[in-house]
């Protein structure tokens, strides 16, 4: 038995998308079916200790990372769905992805920017003073080796004591040890003598200003050759990078710090991987003695250090040899450092920490290695202070037109903002009131109407609404009006139905059939078959002008009256007024004439209908036992009689139309009708319905009728409808059809 939730709580799940309706949902709930199967399976064999345990967990792991993919993508598409639903969430999304996320990565971007722009400026500066410091260090050179030039040249045998000035004047550029030679032999620079532990190089050009590693230290060097006397004069001074110099060269900026790259012994990477790391052939070998850089690196070795540290205190890089298989192991030490970093002077003066590496020339072989590492720790606020120094007081200008600018910047993203979520508002308001709009509409509300605020497209689009809503709630109107008007027509159809003879009482000596289709629900025209007595039989065929319940109505009239007139006693030699009192000296009573009923039905509509409303009537009397035909025609097509041998003759005795004048004299007629004679009446519905090629016609209704006389009444009227109607084919049938059919017998 299926457990059936609480109909609140599938409410909730259908809400939520429960069941799934996706293709990818129900094939991951599917492809979790059979995780959890397998999942089960996989618990049975570990318990029984069967074999395929593997086999089983693989199958599990793979149908349920498929299962949660196809969540994923299933889940996305739903949240996509519900998020993106309303057009305001839509616009957010739209700006975020073309608004924030842009201004976002250029703030990134800047960040990013500001920060290594901050920390090359930084290097810069710690860079250019060590390089002032050369170049200090080098005309300190240049001097000395001029002196002696100038004592060698005049032979002066007197202790040199230019460089003991300098040291006992305590002047910042005196380097801490000069060396100087002569013909390749060592010379003295100073009163006192001192060892020079330098060594020339035999690739030194004759000037050079460098950072060199000479055992292991770094020194800020520099050198100048002379030609004196025949002789070459070679002057060297080396200042060592210490923390003095540093601190010097610092100024303020922060923390510097100097990392150097010490090498530890090369391994075979053909060897045993065991044997790698055994004794002495640590990866991590080497060692910091002294501050000084040991090691090398090995001929035909490529260097690869790794990024600069930033916080780190030691890294690693290796040098690899691919044609003599081994590795050397190098790592980055701290040597020395110098400055202070000072604390942050608001929330903003974050720590930049940058670094940069050192070319440093090997006093050795003369080779170029990026052996050194300076890291420099310094604020914004101290490259500001640097940047702008010098200013002087213009930096505080300064600094005021750059946060007036920010400032400004600021308002405009805000006044930004603010029109931005406006109009957001706006058109997001707009399409609310619409979709609410709508709603009501949906529920049958047409009075409903949003209140339109704006001037824009949208409030353009809220009033063509509102007028829509309008139109439909006259159209709803005029459709219920419509209703009801044809529900009254069909009523009316249904009473004119009845007014129509249903039951004919034909003479022994005479048959009739008579048809009527209206053009619309209720038609104009108008036929009956009256007995009047035993063997008289009245026949009437009219048309009344309009059509629609205007006409409807008068040939109710029509009829009621003809059948009054004709039907009812009435004292004979009585005057009779239409309608009234009143007399005209006709007599009355069953042995009524057709003209006399003429005469009175013309008073009567005249004085009861509008002037514009008349109507055109056929009224006969045939006497059955004379085989007479009495009749009188007031405008209408006058009928025509088809003899046996095809001969016709047409009924045209009578007067002009009734209801339009008054005090019309109608005549009358008779004519004897002979055994198998049709007597054929008509309205213009039969024979003025047009086509591509003109009328029906009195002609072909004639040949119809004349060609089928020996048929059924009733199926020759059918086959005169039917060509009618194939006549007017797809065309709308343009008036009432008519046929009244009588034959003699």
């Amino acid at each position: 038995m299926a457990i059936q939730l609480p109909t609140s709580w599938r409410y909730r799940l259908m809400r939520w998308g429960w069941p799934p309706q996706t293709r990818l949902a129900r094939w991951g709930v599917t492809l979790l079916q059979y995780a959890l199967a397998l999942f089960a399976l996989q618990i049975v064999i570990l318990i029984l200790h069967l074999p395929g345990s593997g086999v089983v967990e693989a199958a599990v792991v793979s149908a349920a990372v498929l299962a949660i993919i196809l969540f994923g993508i299933a889940g996305f598409g739903w949240v996509r769905q519900k998020l993106l639903w309303r057009l305001r969430n839509r616009l957010i999304v739209t700006y975020v992805f073309i608004g924030v996320i842009p201004v976002l990565l250029l703030v990134a971007m800047t960040s990013i920017a500001f920060y290594l722009f901050a920390g090359q400026f930084a290097n810069f500066v710690v860079t250019s003073d060590i390089n002032t410091e050369l170049k200090t260090l080098e005309t300190t050179n240049v001097t000395v080796c001029h002196s002696l030039a100038n004592r060698l040249r005049r032979s002066d045998a007197s202790p040199f004591t230019l460089l003991d000035d300098l040291r006992s004047s305590n002047h910042p550029s005196t380097p801490q040890e000069v060396c100087a030679w002569y013909r390749g032999k060592s010379i003295a620079v100073s009163a006192t003598p001192v060892g020079c532990s330098t060594q020339v190089p035999d690739f030194l050009p004759a000037h050079f200003r460098e950072l060199v590693s000479d055992h292991g230290t770094l020194h800020l060097r520099t050198g100048t050759t002379l030609e004196v006397a025949g002789g070459k004069l070679r002057v060297i001074a080396t200042e060592p990078l210490d923390p003095a110099l540093l601190d010097r060269v610092s100024g303020g900026l922060g923390k510097i710090t100097l990392y150097a790259l010490t090498r530890g012994p090369a391994v075979d990477r053909t060897a045993d991987p065991a044997k790698k790391t055994a004794g002495g052939g640590s990866l991590n070998g080497g060692s910091l003695n002294g501050g000084s850089l040991n090691g090398g690196t090995p001929s035909g070795a490529t260097a690869r250090p790794t990024a600069a540290p930033s916080t780190q205190t030691q890294s690693q890089s290796t040098i690899i040899d691919n044609d003599r298989n081994y590795v050397v192991a190098d790592d980055f030490r701290p040597l020395l450092a110098a400055g202070n970093l000072p604390d942050a002077s608001n929330r903003l003066d974050n720590e930049i920490n940058f670094g940069s590496p050192l070319s440093v020339l090997n006093w050795e072989d003369g080779t170029r290695e990026y052996r050194a590492l300076m890291r420099v720790q310094t604020r914004p606020s101290l490259l500001y202070g640097r940047l702008f120094a010098a200013l002087g007081e213009f930096a505080t200008l300064a600094e005021g037109a750059l946060l007036s600018i920010l400032v400004l910047f600021t308002l405009i993203v805000l006044v930004a903002l603010y029109v931005g979520s406006r109009l957001t508002r706006t058109m997001t308001l707009s399409v609310a009131n619409l979709y609410t709009a709508t709603q009501h509409l949906n529920r049958g509300e047409f009075n409903y109407r949003i209140e339109v605020r704006e001037r824009d497209q949208l409030a353009a689009l809220q009033t063509s609404f509102n007028s829509m809503a309008t139109s439909l709630e006259k159209l709803m109107v005029e459709q219920r009006d419509k209703q009801r008007l044809e529900n009254e027509l069909t009523i009316a159809h249904e009473v004119q139905a009845q007014l129509f003879p249903r039951q004919i009482s034909e003479l022994e000596s005479l048959e009739v059939h008579g048809f009527c289709k209206p053009a619309r629900t209720v038609s104009g025209d108008y036929y009956d078959f009256l007995p009047a007595t035993a063997n008289r039989l009245g026949l009437a065929v009219g048309d009344v002008s309009g059509k629609g319940i205007s006409a409807a109505l008068l040939m109710a009239t029509i009829h009621s009256a003809v059948r009054a007139y004709l039907l009812e006693s009435v004292p004979s030699q009585i005057p009779v007024l239409a309608g009234g009192g009143g007399g005209n000296g006709f007599p009355h009573g069953p042995g009524i004439s057709p003209s006399t009923l003429m005469y009175l039905l013309n008073r009567q509509l005249y004085s009861t209908t509008p002037q514009e409303k008349y109507a055109t009537l056929f009224l006969g009397l045939y006497d059955g036992s004379a085989r007479h035909f009495t009749y009188t025609n007031a405008g209408h097509l006058p009928p025509i009689l088809v003899g046996e041998g095809g001969k016709i003759r047409r009924l045209e005795t009578g007067g002009t139309v009734v209801g339009l004048f008054d005090h019309v004299q109608y005549e009358e007629s008779t004519v004897s009708l002979s055994a198998g004679e049709i007597f054929l009446a008509y309205s213009d519905g039969i024979t003025e319905p047009e086509n591509d090629y003109g009328e029906f016609g009195e002609d072909r209704l004639i040949d119809l009728v004349r060609s089928n006389r020996h048929l059924p009444l009733e199926r020759i009227s059918e086959l005169v409808t039917n060509a009618v109607y194939e006549w007017i084919g797809a065309n709308e049938q343009p008036d009432d059809v008519t046929l009244v059919l009588a034959r003699a017998r």
